[in-house]
């Protein structure tokens, strides 16, 4: 594509602007912050992992039935909750024999629903 209206990814001239610079290197992460977040928002990265944490923003489940909902073994669905439990994205809880899952807190859903609303827009 060469014409006028061609949008390019890097600038025409090298002009640094440092008092913008200085002041926002100030402000990044850590390389150990980045890192974390980064992995962090690899756990959104699984789809078999989003539709349990879709599931579950709508209400804890125990194993058995998020497997049935989601039609996969409960192998694959209790080692992606392992996944989640790691992350602290999701909470488990024992009732006799039974494992429940629920979300861990409002942020995770907050992010589920703004990914969501994203998406569809």
């Amino acid at each position: 594509m060469n014409g006028e209206n061609e949008i390019l990814d890097r600038c025409e001239e090298t002009i640094i602007h440092p008092d913008i610079v200085e002041k926002l290197k100030k402000e990044l992460l850590t390389e150990q912050k980045s890192y974390n977040l980064s992995e962090f928002f690899k756990i959104f990265g699984d789809l078999t992992r989003i539709r349990i944490i879709q599931v579950l923003s709508l209400q804890e489940l125990c194993v058995c039935d998020i497997s049935t909902i989601l039609n996969i073994s409960q192998s694959a669905t209790s080692h992606q909750l392992k996944i989640l439990r790691q992350f602290g994205v999701a909470k488990p809880r024992k009732d006799g024999k039974m494992m429940y899952y629920s979300i861990s807190d409002e942020h995770i859903k907050s992010i589920f629903t703004n990914g969501l609303e994203h998406i569809s827009e």
